[in-house]
């Protein structure tokens, strides 16, 4: 797992933390403020915005009855590994909201490609855009993320209109979600949500259809 600090390592069992309704993280004082911009945790904090953002990226199932939820950065090796696997969990189970969180903690050039990805958003292309920046191996660049979206059918131009004109919304969207895994104890992508579930690393396929299995039965419960 990619990771700004050093941290210990967790197995599954260890891992997952069962959270509690309504807030998602009651003791908001003591979260680091974000490194984006500042703002009041109470209104980043909320299940409402973790799990229901409206400007947060959604794919698989819209009404599924579970929902995952991905904080990841594009120059993550870990991340880009999984994506291909945690994209056929979310299809085979059917029934399985994945919303997108960039949490770009690699360095400038994450910030600009989180900050790209998000402007795809604007012209209904976030998913082809995720998919081309996880689906090379070669290293990341303003340029090389240009030709990768031109590549998937994006109109760039239109991207660098709206990375002005909707540059508040999208580093909005970066603070939430940065203050959002700060919250969460997260120290490194990829980090997950599964329903109510902590999952602060990657997991094996069979791993997460167990996760999403036991976050159905706790939602019974």
């Amino acid at each position: 797992m990619n990771k700004p600090t050093k941290s210990a390592g967790l197995n599954r069992r260890s891992a997952l933390g069962l959270l509690g309704t309504g807030a998602l993280f009651a003791a908001s004082a003591a979260v680091p403020r974000s490194a984006f911009a500042e703002g009041d945790d109470e209104k980043v904090l909320t299940e409402a915005l973790v799990l229901r953002d409206p400007d947060a990226p959604v794919t698989g199932n819209l009404k599924g009855d579970i929902t995952i939820v991905e904080w990841f950065d594009y120059q993550c090796p870990y991340c880009r590994k999984l994506e291909p696997e945690l994209r056929q969990v979310v299809q085979d189970d059917g029934k399985v909201r994945l919303v997108l969180k960039d949490w770009p903690i690699l360095g400038p050039v994450s910030v600009v490609a989180a900050r790209i990805a998000l402007a795809c958003n604007f012209q209904d292309k976030y998913v082809q855009a995720h998919d081309a920046l996880f689906g090379v191996n070669s290293k990341l660049t303003e340029p090389r993320i240009h030709e990768l979206l031109a590549g998937a059918g994006i109109d760039v131009d239109r991207v660098k209109r709206d990375l002005v004109a909707n540059a508040k919304t999208i580093d909005a969207v970066l603070a939430r979600n940065n203050d959002q895994a700060a919250a969460f104890g997260f120290r490194g992508t990829p980090s997950f949500i599964v329903g109510k579930f902590r999952v602060p690393g990657a997991l094996s396929m069979a791993e997460f259809e167990q996760v999403i299995a036991d976050a159905r039965k706790a939602k019974m419960n």
